[in-house]
C-alpha cells in the first residue's frame, strides 16, 4: 500500500478518496503542519499532497526518498513547489485548475465593488458606532458603468472576472503574454492592448496572470505612476505581483484611487501601513474560499495522487 502525507487540513472527501486506496499520514490542525514536522513525517512517502502553505522544495524531497511519485498541490498556483528539483527526481507535480475559477472571479467581482462604492468604509462606519447622517455627499464613490475593467492575463478567472464586470456594464481590455484570445474577446467585447497601455487606460486593473520570476513585482512604483489617479487596482493572483510598499505609498499620496488585495507579498503579514488606509480593502485570502470549491479542490487533489500512484497520467500534471 503506498504511502501519502497529507501537509495540511483539507475537507474529508478529499481525505476519504485518498484512505480508500492508500495508507494517509494527515495533520488536522488549521494552522497548518510544521516545518520540522513535514520534514520528518514525508520520510518514505509515496506522494506528498501540498497546501499554497508548504513550501515543496529540494530538502523536503530529498526527505522524501527516492520511492516519492508525485506532489499534489492544493491549489492552481505551483510557486510553493520546486518544480525543477521534481524534474530532476522524476517526481510528477499536479495542480488543481478550474474548479476555484468561479469562486476566486466572485472575489474579484466584490473587490471591485468594495472599493468603488466605498462598502468597507461604510461598513466600519456602522460597526464602530460612528455618528453619520444620509447627505448628497456623504460616501460617494464611483459606478461602474461604462468604465473599462483591465485584465492582467485572460485566463479562465480573468475571463469569468470580466464576464461579471461586462454584466454590470463596463468595458472590458485585455492583455496577454501568450497573444490574443480571439474567441474570448468576441464574447466579451474586449480589446486587446499592451500592458502599459492596459495599465495607463483602466479604470479598475485586475491582476490574474500566473506569478512568476516575470511576473514578480509587476505592478511597481512606475506602473502605479502611469495609472490614472481615478483608477484602482485588484490584486486576487498572488501576492508578490505588487510591490507593497510602493503601493502603500501611492495610496497614501492618492496617487490611485484605491486598491482591493486578497493576496500579499508575505502572507499572512500585510504592509502595516495598507491597513490604516481607507482606500484600500485587504482579504485574508478568501479566493477560493466557499465549501464546494475547497472540496472540489481536494477532490481533483486526491484524483491526481491516486492516478500516479496507480501508473496512470493525472488530470492535472504541471510536469
Amino acid at each position: 500500500m503506498s504511502r501519502v502525507v497529507v501537509s495540511g487540513r483539507i475537507p474529508a472527501d478529499g481525505l476519504a478518496a485518498l484512505q480508500e486506496q492508500h495508507e494517509v499520514v494527515s495533520w488536522d490542525d488549521a494552522s497548518g503542519m510544521p516545518r520540522a514536522e513535514l520534514l520528518r513525517r514525508v520520510a518514505g512517502a509515496d506522494a506528498i499532497v501540498s497546501l499554497l502553505t508548504d513550501q515543496i522544495d529540494a530538502e523536503v524531497l530529498d526527505s522524501a526518498g527516492p520511492q516519492l511519485k508525485v506532489v499534489a498541490n492544493v491549489a492552481v498556483g505551483f510557486n510553493n513547489v520546486d518544480v525543477d528539483a521534481c524534474k530532476e527526481r522524476s517526481v510528477v507535480v499536479t495542480n488543481t485548475p478550474d474548479v476555484l475559477t468561479d469562486a476566486t472571479a466572485d472575489i474579484a467581482l466584490g473587490l471591485i465593488l468594495m472599493i468603488t462604492r466605498r462598502l468597507a468604509e461604510g461598513e466600519r462606519v456602522i460597526r464602530n458606532q460612528e455618528p453619520w447622517k444620509w447627505g448628497m455627499f456623504y460616501l460617494l464613490g464611483s459606478g461602474l458603468q461604462g468604465k473599462t475593467l483591465g485584465i492582467v492575463g485572460l485566463g479562465g478567472i480573468g475571463a469569468a472576472t470580466a464576464r461579471r464586470a461586462k454584466a454590470f456594464g463596463m468595458k472590458i481590455a485585455y492583455s496577454s503574454r501568450s497573444g490574443p484570445k480571439p474567441e474570448l474577446a468576441d464574447e466579451l467585447d474586449a480589446t486587446l492592448l499592451g500592458f502599459d497601455e492596459l495599465v495607463a487606460t483602466s479604470d479598475v486593473l485586475s491582476l490574474h496572470a500566473p506569478y512568476s520570476p516575470a511576473t514578480h513585482h509587476l505592478i511597481g512604483a512606475e506602473q502605479l505612476a502611469a495609472m490614472k489617479d481615478s483608477a484602482y487596482l485588484i490584486n486576487t493572483a498572488r501576492g508578490p505581483m505588487v510591490d507593497e510598499s510602493a503601493l502603500f505609498k501611492a495610496l497614501k499620496s492618492g496617487q490611485i484611487a484605491g486598491a482591493g488585495l486578497d493576496v500579499f507579498e508575505e502572507e499572512p503579514a500585510v504592509h502595516p501601513g495598507l491597513s490604516e488606509l481607507d482606500n484600500a480593502v485587504l482579504l485574508p485570502h478568501l479566493g477560493s474560499a466557499t465549501v464546494e470549491t475547497r472540496t472540489a479542490m481536494a477532490m481533483l487533489a486526491a484524483l491526481n495522487t491516486n492516478a500516479v500512484l496507480a501508473g496512470q497520467a493525472p488530470p492535472n500534471p504541471v510536469t
